[in-house]
């Protein structure tokens, strides 16, 4: 990435900053929309998301902009897959949230179809209170 690219800060709900190129903020329709409206200025609030999870968000959405130009289609999912694998319960529904508000739908059905893998991995009603924390 081109070290002139124009940068945009974005600020978590927690007052976490982050400085992010504006092709990686813009994987984000409600970030790309704000963008669109000149009097919103260079630094975005993202109320709804805390700085663990935007970092999260950001990692995602930097590794789909640079896949985009060279990584293989196989690769990038493999990533996709091990990215949200990690993820415990809390964390997942947080992504889910993020990705949710920050119309980030690649992310967002990502997310939401790991739930229902974990989902479908139990095996008794009893581990899917447990996953749900029900």
């Amino acid at each position: 990435m081109s070290t002139l690219a124009k940068k945009i800060f974005l600020r978590s709900s927690d007052g976490m900053i982050f400085q992010v190129e504006e092709t990686v903020a813009l994987q984000s329709q409600t970030i790309a929309d704000m963008v669109k409206d000149d009097s919103v200025s260079h630094q975005i609030r993202i109320p709804n998301v805390t700085g663990d999870i935007l970092e999260m968000v950001i990692k995602y959405c930097k590794k789909h902009v640079v896949a985009s130009s060279s990584s293989s289609e196989e690769k990038l999912k493999k990533w996709d897959t091990d990215f949200v694998s990690k993820m415990d319960r809390s964390t997942l529904v947080r992504m889910i949230n993020a990705a949710y508000y920050l119309n980030i739908k690649d992310l967002f059905d990502l997310t939401c179809k790991n739930v229902a893998d974990r989902i479908m991995a139990c095996r008794t009603v009893e581990e899917i209170h447990d996953f749900l924390g029900a």
